[in-house]
């Protein structure tokens, strides 16, 4: 199923290539067949297209996590937090400080 997903989120973007939602749903789908690579520049390419609200900074975060780029996944987790503040997510807020505390 998520290889079809993949391959049918793919062919939107390529018709339309700033579609910020598809960028953020394929990032998912690399995430959870563990494209690790390919999640994070996905993700990377969603953020520079909208305000994400901090979801998907902790996939992104995670990801990096997972390929050991451990500075990234940290600023990443602070973006994160700092979109989340901004959107008034308090249970985010909580789970990324939380996160960045345990990466020192």
């Amino acid at each position: 199923m998520t290889t079809s997903r993949m391959a049918a989120l793919e062919e939107i973007l390529a018709r339309e290539p700033n579609d910020a939602t598809t960028h953020y749903m394929l990032g998912n789908e690399y995430f959870k067949v563990q494209m690790f690579d390919r999640a994070v520049a996905t993700l990377h390419r969603y953020l520079a297209l909208k305000d994400d609200e901090g979801a998907a900074y902790r996939t992104l975060a995670q990801s990096l996590l997972r390929l050991g780029r451990f500075d990234e996944a940290r600023q990443a987790y602070r973006d994160g937090l700092a979109a989340a503040t901004r959107h008034g997510h308090q249970p985010m807020i909580e789970e990324y400080s939380r996160a960045l505390k345990d990466l020192d």
